[in-house]
C-alpha cells in the first residue's frame, strides 16, 4: 500500500478534463502506476476533504519518440478520472493562469 501524498502525483489540466469538471464535477489525476481505486479514494478524499462517487482508471502506455537517429520512450502514466458528489468541489491551479 502507498502513501496517500505518493498516491496522487499531479491534477491534469487539459481542454478536455475542464470540461467534464464543468459538465460532470469529474476531475482528473495522473496517480501511481499501482495505485488501485480503493487507495486513489481513500487519497482523494483525505487531501481534498470531499466525498468520491466513482473512479474510472486508465492506464496508459508511454510514446516512442525519434529525434533524429535516436529514439527514446516516455514514461508510463495512469490516470485516474474522479467524480465527486454533487455540491463537492477541488480547487485547482488553472485560476493562477488567468
Amino acid at each position: 500500500m502507498t502513501k496517500i501524498f505518493e498516491t496522487i502525483k499531479k491534477p491534469l489540466l487539459t481542454e478536455k478534463s475542464l470540461i467534464l469538471r464543468d459538465t460532470n464535477n469529474c476531475y482528473c489525476f495522473v496517480v501511481e502506476k499501482t495505485a488501485n481505486k480503493h487507495e486513489i479514494r481513500e487519497a482523494v478524499e483525505k487531501i481534498f476533504n470531499v466525498t468520491v462517487e466513482n473512479i474510472a482508471t486508465i492506464p496508459l502506455r508511454g510514446k516512442v519518440k525519434r529525434m533524429g537517429r535516436f529514439a527514446g520512450k516516455r514514461p508510463d502514466l495512469k490516470k485516474a478520472l474522479v467524480t465527486l458528489k454533487k455540491g463537492d468541489k477541488i480547487d485547482t491551479v488553472e485560476t493562477a493562469s488567468k
